[in-house]
């Protein structure tokens, strides 16, 4: 299942899997967004992730939208909420005390490397 190629928790289904029903991840704690923030680190893409992380925060919850299709391939991919993928994307919410600082953990900011 997409979800749990990107983070860990309790899966709970809302309908039949075939019926294309909704399923809601719920965990607590970093480690349930370790394996989100690998995959951000081995696909290179830290810089993106952090921009779209920022975007989706508000107040002390950020929401974001990933490409389920890449998803289920174990990469991540930010998406608009509708339009972009014809299977619909996956809603992220992140619910944290510190949204600045879990979004340094997920995607920490790389020192830019001078020009030659």
């Amino acid at each position: 299942m997409a979800l749990t190629n990107l983070f860990t928790g309790q899966i709970d289904f809302k309908g039949e899997i075939d019926d294309y029903g909704s399923a809601r991840l719920a965990a607590e704690g970093r480690e349930s967004l370790e394996r989100f923030r690998m995959i951000l680190q081995r696909d290179r893409i830290r810089a993106a992730a952090r921009a779209q992380l920022f975007r989706g925060m508000e107040g002390n919850r950020i929401v974001v939208f990933l490409n389920k299709q890449a998803a289920y391939a174990g990469h991540a991919s930010f998406s608009a909420p509708e339009g972009e993928s014809p299977l619909g994307p996956i809603r992220v919410q992140i619910e944290t005390d510190d949204a600045v600082g879990l979004i340094d953990w997920l995607a920490e900011a790389q020192e830019r490397r001078a020009r030659k």
